[in-house]
Formats: C-alpha cells, structure tokens, sequence
C-alpha cells in the first residue's frame, strides 16, 4: 500500500498491537483488516481480511500491501501516484474511499471500500490499520449515497466510524483533549450540537463542552457550559437517566417544557432554547467502573429526527469515549501523585549568607510517574556547602526510589567524610551495588567554600554527568569540562580527579541534569552550544528569573525530568542576599 517514504512520524499515537499473536487483536473488527508499518509491510491480518482476498496470512505477513494488492480495474499494476489509499496514508489523517481494487490470491479483483487511521504498532513505531468491504457486499453501496446522517451510514460507514473513534480517543491520555477530538468526531458527521456532561470526582456535574457545528467550524458556547445541579435520584427526565447510567434516550423541546422535576431539567430546557435543538440523543459516558458523565448530540439546522436504530451508534460512541476518559483521569491523577511525590523527595534549599541559589524540577510532560533527576544542597560539617545534582537511570517509581537512596548516602558520606569530593563519591559508588536498588547513575558532587579574602573557591567531581557551566557577570560562558570520570554503577573501581576553580564576583554557577540538553535528532553538542549561547545572553537578569527564562528557551518540549541548581556568588562590594527558591 505504501512505501518507505511514508511520513509514520507525523501521525498520531494510538493502541499498540499485542506484543504476541497481533491479529488477534484486529478479530473484533467484522471486516477485513490489516495493519502495515512505516514501509507499508503488513505486520497484521484478521481472518475476515484471509477470507476476503483469498490469501493466508502466511502470504500477507511481511508483504508489501500496495505491491502485492493494489490493481486497476483491468488488473493491472497499480502505480503509487494513482493509488487514493496511498494519498490518504501519506496525509497522516484518517480517511475513507472506494474505487479500489485488491488482487485475490487466485487472481479474480475485488472492488473495495476502504478505511485507514493510523496505528500504534509498539515500539514506538507509527503504523497504519487498514479496513475493507467488498464493495458488492456493502449494505447500500449500490443506491444512492445520503447526507452524513445517523440513518444514512452503511454499516461500513458505522464501522469506519467507531475504528476511528477508536484510535482517535485512546492515542491521548489529555481529558480536554479527548473531548476536542470526540467532539470533532461526531459533528458535522451525525448532528450539528455537541453537548458532555462530565461527574467529577466529588459527584458534581459539570458541563464541559457545548458545541455547535457551524458548516465545517466548530464553535465553543462557554455561556452554556458550566457547573450544573446534582444527578437526581428517581429522574425519568432522559439526562437524568444517563447521567445515573440507566439507559440512552431521544428527547426534544417538548420533553422539557412540562414542570421541571430538577434543576437538571431547567438547565436542559435553558439548553433547547437556546440552541433550538429540534432533536437529541443521549447516552452515557460509562467506563468500567462507573458511570463518567452524557453524551447528548442535537439537531437544530439538520434535517431529520434521531430514532431509536440510532442510539446503539451513539452508546458505542460515548463508551469508547468513557474508557478513553477513564484511562486519562487515571493518567493525570497518577501523574499529580507522582510529581507530589517527587517534590516531596526533593529537599528545601539551605540560606548560605552572601550566596544566591535557585533551584528547579520539571518532570517529563509525557511521563505517568516520577524519574531520578534531583538536586541537593546542604551545609558540611567543616562549614562548607555541598552542591550536588544527579540522575538515575529510569523514569519510574523504581529510578525514584534509588534517587532517594542515593541522596541520603551521600549526604551521609559527604558530613562524615571530610575529604575532597572525589573521595566522597569513590565512597558512593563502592556502596551503590551491595546495599541500594540504583542500577547506575550519574552525578556532580561539588562543594563551595568561602576564603579568608572573600573570595568563593568551587571545588567538584562529575561522574559521567554533563559538565556545570560557569558564566561570568559580563556574559563570558564556558563549561567545566575538568575532574570528568566514569559514571555510577559500572563495577569499574577506578581513582577519580577533583578539580578547583576561583568563582567569579557576580558569576552564575549552573548545574543541571541532561534533560535540558538532550533532545531527538539534536546533537549533545548542539544541546550544549545552545545552552551557553542563552545562558550568556541571560547573564543580567536576577537568579530566579535566570533561571525560568533559560527553561523556556533552552528545554525541548515534553521530553524528559530536568533538575537544575543555580548559584551566584556575589558582586564584588556586595552584599549578595541568600535565597533558596525552589
């Protein structure tokens, strides 16, 4: 179907394939699919899919699909820029069509209805699912095609739907942002209103999406959007229904006129006035555990009722709909948990007079839990301060825990030890292997202390970590790239250099973890010029300020932990106020 110069990176998340037997996951689908990945190979096929073309999966598996399926009308060799299929998966969106022919195995063609959307295939790998009737087996294929109304879908067309529907919903694990994509999938398509009701976690209903498709735009209506009042009990009303999870219903204006029997159902009849609804199904928004909030899809300016045939649709709809939510409530409640805990495991910033530190963690915007980037400073036991940023390896709960282990030995060895900071961490690594879970790591461990000239003499040991950068006060940048060994954890029992330098008055002393500098198809040396290059321009501003600045220009988005600690030493004559922002 396709060819190695597909765009797969440009596609949206979506469910991975089962690590084993991946066809078995496309046998609920009732009709024939495949999936293929970034070179158009086919790496999936259901039975439906076998019995359509006439072919094993055996001869499919590892095929490619334009290669071996694609024909004109005559049979012939199908060139790619001829190929509506091959257009649509090069856009990167899902899509439809028909006019397509596959080639049986023993060579008769089928004509076909066809969708695609993309496919998570693991790995992280983009690939593309592939649905298709035999275009003579389509219910209404051969009369006239209607308006994109309920009624008016073949079962093809419910079919692509909900396939859609789908991937689309659980490639997000955003609540906002799988309302937006659920609201996108049903207007214009089935109605021309939009309406989800979501129960918090406290009970409470919250209307959180009023939308009106206005041709092919999709315009929000916040001043119907809104809290709303509490589920009643005994309701017959039919939002109150599918608010409690009872049962999808049809409603219009006249069901709302009557007495209203709850502030739910003033709320409705406000809805209907205002948007002249002249019909509306609901459903309810279920996980499968609880019942999440309502679906109700209207029709003001569309012509044609909602039936009672339309309503398993829409409950199909809004159930993928309430796993997808489930699943992203999940996310984000783990996610506030994690990063509590993280800041609770990261420690509050000592007050040394005449010095300035700021400190920062940013957890990775794509990571359910937490990681081992983390910083620390604290007072020694002959007076000087102790500056220390690392990283475990890993993101998840077991990184942090290590993270924490870590810490707290070297903190221990670093008051008792007394000695220079590469003595302390050839101490910490000889501990890591026998008595912590930490499977390597790497880490700065320096310490600052203050002459008897007023001057401030920065001594260190980096061990496998991305070097501190020094910047002077007039914007003179460069890294301490001197005292660099091995990283944590290898077994490898080695000396380790220290390294000593004069800090300048009014320097910034940056150290960070390498999710400021590493990034995708970014060199580490392009991570480090960029970094220099604003940190040097930045050298003016107040440390606080500093350092939030740097973090907007420098970090690549949404990618990994990043733990920062900032120091400045003091202008020459002055006074140099502490803080300890974190």
């Amino acid at each position: 179907m396709v060819g190695p110069e597909s765009t797969g990176t440009e596609r949206e998340r979506s469910p991975a394939l089962p690590s084993t037997e991946p066809g078995t996951a496309l046998e609920a689908i009732g009709a024939g699919a495949y999936v293929v990945d970034e070179q158009g190979r086919v790496v999936a096929v259901n039975s439906h899919a076998e019995h359509l073309l006439g072919r094993r999966a055996g001869e499919l598996m590892g095929q490619d699909a334009h290669d071996l399926l694609h024909r004109g009308p005559q049979g012939q060799p199908l060139s790619t820029t001829q190929c509506g299929m091959r257009k649509a998966f090069h856009a990167g969106s899902p899509a439809q069509g028909g006019d397509e022919y596959f080639e049986r195995g023993d060579g008769t063609l089928l004509p076909v209805l066809w969708t695609i959307t993309p496919y998570d295939i693991g790995g992280r790998r983009a690939g593309t699912l592939v649905i298709f009737h035999a275009e003579d087996q389509a219910p209404d294929s051969t009369g006239p095609r209607r308006g994109p109304t309920t009624e008016s879908l073949t079962d093809f067309e419910r079919l692509a739907l909900l396939a859609e529907t789908t991937t689309q919903l659980t490639s997000t694990l955003d609540v906002d942002e799988a309302l937006r994509r659920l609201v996108s999938l049903v207007l214009p398509r089935l109605a021309d209103w939009a309406v989800v009701d979501l129960i918090t976690e406290r009970d409470e209903v919250w209307r959180t999406a009023v939308v009106h498709a206005d041709g092919d735009t999709l315009v929000h209506h916040e001043e119907l959007e809104g809290p709303m009042p509490p589920v009643p009990e005994e309701s017959p009303m039919p939002l109150s229904q599918a608010l409690r999870g009872v049962a999808s219903t049809l409603a219009g204006p006249d069901t709302y006129r009557r007495a209203p029997d709850s502030g739910i159902a003033v709320e409705q009849r406000r809805l209907f006035e205002a948007t002249g609804i002249h019909s509306a199904a609901i459903a309810p928004i279920r996980s499968t555990r609880d019942v999440l909030g309502a679906l109700t899809l209207g029709r003001a300016e569309k012509p044609g009722d909602f039936t009672v045939a339309d309503l398993p649709l829409l409950e199909d709809i809004a159930r993928r709909a309430g796993l997808a939510l489930d699943n992203a409530r999940l996310y984000q409640r783990q996610r506030k948990v994690a990063e509590t805990m993280q800041n609770h495991l990261l420690p509050q910033m000592p007050r040394v007079p005449r010095l300035q530190m700021t400190v920062r963690y940013l957890p990775a915007p794509d990571a359910s839990q937490v990681g081992g980037d983390w910083y620390d400073a604290f007072s020694l036991s002959d007076g000087a301060t102790a500056l220390a940023v690392g990283d475990v390896v890993g993101h998840d709960l077991e990184a942090a825990a290590g993270m924490a282990q870590l810490r707290n030995m070297l903190r221990a060895y670093a008051w008792s030890q007394q000695g220079p900071p590469s003595r302390i961490v050839e101490r910490l690594d000889e501990a890591i292997m026998p008595i912590t879970d930490v499977a390597m790591a790497t880490l700065v461990l320096a310490r600052v202390t203050e002459t008897s000239d007023g001057h401030w003499l920065l001594s260190w040991t980096n061990a496998g970590h991305p070097p501190p950068l020094l910047v002077t006060r007039d914007g003179l940048a460069h890294y301490l790239t001197d005292g660099h060994g091995l990283l944590l954890g290898t077994g490898v029992r080695t000396s380790r250099a220290d390294a000593t330098v004069v800090l300048p008055p009014g320097c910034t002393l940056l150290l960070y973890t390498d999710g400021l500098v590493e990034a995708p198809g970014r060199t580490l040396d392009d991570g480090l010029h960029r970094l220099r290059q604003h940190a040097a321009a930045l050298a003016h501003r107040p440390l606080p300020s500093f350092t939030d600045e740097l973090l907007h220009r420098v970090r690549p988005p949404g990618l990994d932990d990043v733990a920062l600690l900032a120091l400045r030493t003091p202008a020459r004559g002055g006074n140099g106020a502490s803080s300890s922002a974190s």
